[in-house]
């Protein structure tokens, strides 16, 4: 079983003043581009944890916020494939989302980081949904092309024993690594997964949440504000930043953000509340069916 990294990959990350990442997958199912090696759904569950329990640590470095870092992705026939688009399609959308004002886009999400940052609990209320969380002392953070590209969201750490309550991922299929999990719904007590299920790859879920005793916590909320995304593209860098979603990441937080979480995953799970869904901040609610309300 794999217990450190490869020594090439472990002085790279220990080492780098900066890191530039260019995703150009020729296969999305071998699941590199979530694993980060090679790693698809026909290899064993117990050999994708371990590789992510080996990157991890050598890895701390990029979630404190010490190393600045992109990743980008560059339109192959693959991604094309999986978003359903043609490959002309899904470059003219590629670009699209990333050739934007993103001095313009980081002052606009910004008003709504300093909200969320200003709140002491958070309410996400949606089909199946009504999931509460505190974000007391914690401060939103905005992507707005400086962590991912295309950008186009904010994201904070919630008070890592404060989920209280469920929420039902059924409108998008959960991607990890090289897995597709649908219908996946937790419950939280006192911030940990208390009950999960999920249609398709129940099995694969409930090892994954007990992969280590972070695994069960919420290391992440972030809010989808690009407008230009308003599709499911089946990649999460893509979904995540979806207009009108949020996202929720199981395992590790961010230090720099006052996240105390510590997991080998870092697994964020799309939900869509365009559709009678809303989010509330100490009981106002601040956007409705995907809407900011100003």
């Amino acid at each position: 079983m794999i217990s450190k990294p490869a020594s090439i990959d472990e002085y790279a990350l220990e080492h780098c003043d900066a890191i530039l990442s260019i995703a150009a997958p020729e296969n999305t199912d071998d699941g590199a581009a979530a694993a980060g090696a090679g790693l698809g759904a026909d290899i064993g569950e117990g050999r994708t944890h371990a590789v992510r329990r080996a990157y991890r640590p050598p890895g701390v470095p990029l979630h404190r916020d010490n190393v600045p870092g992109v990743l980008c992705w560059y339109p192959t026939p693959a991604l094309a494939q999986d978003a359903g688009m043609s490959p002309q399609a899904f470059e003219d959308f590629l670009y699209e989302s990333c050739l934007v004002d993103w001095e313009a886009e980081h002052k606009r999400i910004s008003r709504h980081a300093n909200l969320f940052g200003g709140a002491d609990e958070v309410r996400i209320v949606g089909y199946g949904t009504d999931l509460r969380l505190s974000v007391a002392g914690r401060r939103a953070d905005v992507d707005a092309g400086t962590g991912n590209m295309p950008g186009g969201e904010l994201f904070l750490c919630p008070v890592e024993t404060s989920a209280q309550g469920t929420i039902a991922f059924t409108e998008f299929p959960a991607q990890w690594g090289g897995r597709e999990l649908r219908g996946v719904r937790l419950r939280f007590s006192e911030g940990r997964v208390v009950d999960a299920s999920a249609e398709t790859e129940e099995d694969f879920l409930l090892e994954t949440l007990d992969i280590d005793d972070g695994a069960r916590r919420i290391g992440e909320l972030g809010i989808g504000c690009n407008p230009g995304i308003d599709r499911y593209m089946r990649n999460v860098y893509f979904d995540e930043k979806m207009n009108g979603t949020i996202h929720v990441a199981l395992g590790g937080g961010f230090e720099y953000l006052g996240g105390t979480n510590t997991s080998a995953i870092h697994w964020d799970i799309v939900k869509d509340l365009r559709s009678g869904g809303h989010i509330e901040l100490d009981g106002k609610t601040v956007q409705k069916d995907g809407v900011w309300i100003d």
